[in-house]
């Protein structure tokens, strides 16, 4: 799977197992993919090697929450109506609030 957006595109790793929740980004560096983790409304950036862009959607994929270079040991509380969470590396696209993600 890959996420498009400006003639852009990344792969996409879909984590819908305990292991792939669980690594995440942990201890990555220089990463060139995009994590999904579905059913997930809060995240953290405990033990990873750099910042990363976070993408919070609902379960349309319209974009609900932005944060941008999200420094490492940092907790992003739980977000209402959040089903989606996206994990970036940093400045690679520009999305805005109420945008919608497109997956192929």
């Amino acid at each position: 799977m890959k996420v498009i957006k400006d003639n852009k595109t990344i792969d996409l790793i879909y984590c819908n197992n305990f292991f792939n929740r669980f690594k995440g980004l942990m201890f990555k560096r220089n990463f060139n993919y995009c994590m999904c983790f579905p059913k997930c409304n809060s995240i953290h950036t405990f033990f990873m090697l750099s910042k990363i862009d976070v993408v919070m959607t609902d379960k349309d994929y319209n974009i609900l929450y932005i944060y941008k270079n999200l420094k490492p040991y940092r907790v992003i509380l739980p977000k209402k109506h959040v089903y989606y969470t996206f994990e970036f590396p940093i400045d690679k696209f520009k999305f805005n609030k109420g945008e919608k993600i497109k997956i192929f």
